[in-house]
């Protein structure tokens, strides 16, 4: 099969990518409106881009109808664009996942997802967006930029991307080299549709070459 990407509604191209591109890390984006509420909701496009200077990207989908912008994007847009210019991504986890999922409850203006799912906000060190203490992993950073794939249109996304500024880390959950125990950390991804999945089962294979002779085995 080999498909023209023009002739296929968004709609189901939409399905195509979170199907295939999976599974999918999902960031729990804390963010505080210039007025000073707070929001948290869930994104599954979602990753890491460097490291010089510490980065991560988020994207955030134009809402339907392709008109105005999520709260978050609203929130963490730069301050010269009308937002608050900052930011926090946390981990979803076997512990937290239901709650974080319920974060994507659609809400009337002023209502707190932190209210709703009973998720206990804690203050930034280094930013004013709020974060989840529920997580063991949360990324404060500043907007650097937002780049708008098609600004109006349903189903474009924007970039958020983001500086990291500040970490937060349970006790324990690395070792002297930043190393992090995926055991601890029992972080959850994203599949396709309402699916999740965990990252019990693992296995190292060597980089390059070696790794044609590899016997994988999963544990």
């Amino acid at each position: 099969m080999e498909l023209d990407v023009a002739s296929i509604p968004a709609s189901l191209r939409y399905n195509l990518m979170i199907g295939a591109i999976v599974p999918r890390p999902i960031a729990v984006v804390g963010t505080s409106s210039t007025e000073g509420r707070p929001n948290l909701a869930p994104f599954s496009f979602f990753m890491g881009c460097g490291s010089d200077p510490m980065t991560l990207v988020v994207s955030i989908a134009n809402p339907p109808g392709g008109t105005g912008e999520k709260d978050t994007l609203r929130n963490a847009k730069p301050v010269a664009e009308g937002g608050t210019g900052e930011f926090t991504v946390s981990v979803a986890t076997e512990a937290n996942i239901a709650r974080v999922v319920a974060c994507a409850e659609p809400l009337a203006h002023g209502e707190s997802e932190f209210e709703l799912t009973g998720l206990t906000p804690v203050a930034g060190s280094a930013v004013r967006a709020p974060r989840p203490a529920e997580s063991p992993v949360t990324f404060e950073c500043r907007t650097l930029q937002v780049i708008r794939m098609a600004p109006g249109r349903q189903g474009a996304g924007n970039l958020l991307v983001g500086e990291v500024v500040r970490v937060h880390l349970a006790d324990g959950l690395v070792n002297e080299r930043m190393h992090v125990h995926a055991d601890l950390l029992r972080a959850v991804g994203r599949m396709g549709g309402s699916d999740y999945c965990t990252t019990r089962e693992r296995a190292p294979i060597p980089a390059g070459r070696a790794a044609l002779g590899h016997a994988v085995e999963w544990h």
